[in-house]
């Protein structure tokens, strides 16, 4: 035998997810490269002196996982040691966010500023009791007068800040929020210190921006995480000039130049594919244009690792802060709108058209975060429009979130080969919570995966971290039970998908994404080594106990990234 393998596994699972979802019991990776599947006799003659043989003893081996949204640099920034955590449980009310920053204070110096991530009114107990009571800076200053502190929610949509916060960013009832944006304010007009949406920038560009070796940190955080995860792809969902006052600029050109710093190193162990963000919230289509002009393609030294494949653009906001676009108004009134710019919805419209319309003739991807019905539908004729007015075989435009995606929006996506990407760990942490916004039945419906496959629409599954942990495990079960976290109450049964169906979304759909359905996303002959090995029987395991099966072992590129086999 002239090349044995590197890598066998026997006595598993293997499920392949090719266009049968076929089941195989043994594969073999050489060279980076799966070169066979099947069972034992197909891999036994590839066994070398120098081959590693794992014996799966009943394990499960996928595909690598490919989370189609998420920050990686926001995410490792948003998570200890970097940032305290504020999510549930590791806090349960306003009480605990007080004591979290309290500590923090005793270890800093003074006037440090102080962050926090993942907070959520839907695990506060004060605002679960009473759904009026909001996160004050009046929480906040007891425990930290000097100290100024920013503490972001978990869905990156809204800011907590105190008073000494507000005063160095200069905030006061007289300041005007700028576009997009929101300063809320207690019935006095003095601002509570929460900011909303494009209102977030009056802080972010007050933090000092963070170091390369800070993106450097964050970004081997994330990717350690990941490979524990058995996350073997990744889509940073809007890097650019219009990330520069989110996060500290944590989705910033410079986090672009970061991460190709580490692929040179040889650090980056998970494949990387990238959106640009030219602009945020509340741009207009002149600007945006200009800015996407000036940042050019730039060219990708080894596109399978790490690949520039579109553009990012912010159609509306989030429902929690009533910044979906809907057709019907939300409880206690307002429909929210487009977050771009324009003082009309015809206005605001024609932008949104116009900028999808640039970046598709400049022969761009399009992932446009859109989360109201009204907003989808919009986009998705906007879409439509594009390629009728400049045809474009394969453009593979998707929509991001797509909560409340309708049946026109499913339709037209679906006759243009156009996808959308869900985000099952989202609404398994809002789907109680959502009720008071839009209502039981909207809420029920939000992330519609059974009628979006029906109608042929392609569906991938990101977690959006930092907004939810990377645990696709959560994700499957999820997809498949639809039960919140709160309270396990089953939300949208009507909605609920297979296995099969779950895990497609997480590779060789997200892989399709990403213009790379054909070199990964399933495990057949020829494909990248990016597996993903999970202890037990995925296949016939109860979906409640998903989330606990363990990863035990990761591989990218034939590489082994995380292993407790040998442990």
């Amino acid at each position: 035998m002239d090349t044995y393998a590197d890598l066998v596994f026997l006595g598993g699972r293997v499920v392949t997810v090719d266009a049968e979802f076929s089941v195989a019991s043994a594969l073999a990776v050489t060279g980076g490269v799966i070169s066979a599947v099947g069972g034992r006799d197909d891999v036994a003659p590839l066994v070398g002196p120098g081959t590693r043989v794992v014996d799966l003893r009943g394990a499960t081996l996928l595909p690598g996982i490919n989370d189609s949204h998420l920050h990686g640099c926001a995410f490792g920034m948003a998570t200890p040691p970097l940032s305290l955590d504020l999510g549930h449980p590791a806090v349960s009310s306003l009480t605990d966010v007080a004591e979290a920053v309290r500590e923090a204070v005793g270890r800093v110096p003074g006037g440090q500023w102080i962050t926090g991530h993942g907070w959520d009114t839907g695990y506060l107990d004060e605002c679960v009791s009473d759904p009026s009571r909001l996160p004050s800076r009046r929480d906040l200053d007891a425990v930290s007068p000097d100290h100024p502190v920013v503490l972001y929610s978990f869905s990156g949509h809204a800011t907590w800040v105190n008073s000494k916060a507000l005063e160095l960013i200069g905030v006061d009832r007289d300041t005007v929020a700028p576009p997009g944006g929101a300063i809320v304010v207690d019935e006095a007009g003095e601002p509570t210190g929460l900011l909303h949406e494009g209102a977030q920038a009056l802080v972010q560009n007050a933090l000092p921006p963070l170091s390369r070796q800070e993106r450097t940190d964050a970004i081997r955080s994330n990717l350690a995480m990941l490979a524990r995860l058995g996350v073997t792809s990744y889509t940073e969902p809007g890097l650019g000039p219009g990330g520069d006052g989110i996060m500290r600029g944590a989705l910033g050109a410079e986090t672009l130049d970061v991460y190709r710093r580490l692929l040179a190193d040889g650090e980056l162990t998970a494949r990387l594919g990238v959106l640009l963000l030219p602009t945020g919230m509340a741009s207009t289509a002149e600007e945006f244009a200009r800015t996407l002009t000036a940042l050019g393609k730039p060219g990708d030294a080894d596109p399978r690792r790490l690949a520039i494949l579109g553009v990012k653009i912010f159609a509306d906001g989030i429902v929690p802060n009533k910044t979906s676009w809907m057709h019907e108004p939300y409880i206690g009134g307002g429909c929210g709108s487009l977050c771009v710019g324009g003082e009309t919805d015809t206005e605001r419209t024609a932008e949104i058209d116009a900028m999808i319309r640039h970046a598709h003739a400049a022969g761009h991807q399009l992932g446009v975060h859109v989360t109201g019905d009204r907003a989808c539908d919009t986009v998705a004729d906007a879409f439509a429009a594009a390629m009728a007015e400049h045809p474009r075989p394969d453009a593979r435009h998707y929509v991001i979130h797509g909560d409340f995606l309708t049946a026109h929006s499913m339709k037209v996506l679906a006759a243009h080969g156009f996808g959308v990407n869900m985000n099952p760990t989202i609404k398994w942490t809002v789907a109680d919570m959502e009720e008071e916004f839009v209502g039981a039945e909207r809420a029920a419906y939000a992330w519609p995966y059974r009628d979006a496959i029906d109608a042929g629409v392609r569906v991938a599954s990101g977690s959006d971290a930092p907004v939810t942990s990377p645990d696709w495990r959560q994700g499957v079960a999820t997809m498949m039970l639809r039960e919140s976290k709160a309270a396990g109450r089953v939300s949208g049964p009507e909605q609920c998908i297979g296995l099969a169906e779950a895990i497609r979304t997480y590779t060789i759909d997200a892989a399709w994404q990403d213009f790379a359905d054909g070199w990964k996303g399933s495990l057949e002959p020829g494909k990248v080594a990016d597996l993903c090995v999970l202890d037990g029987d995925l296949l016939t395991a109860d979906p409640h106990d998903i989330p606990e099966m363990p990863v035990v072992l990761t591989v990218v590129d034939g590489q082994v990234v995380h292993d407790t086999l040998r442990d």
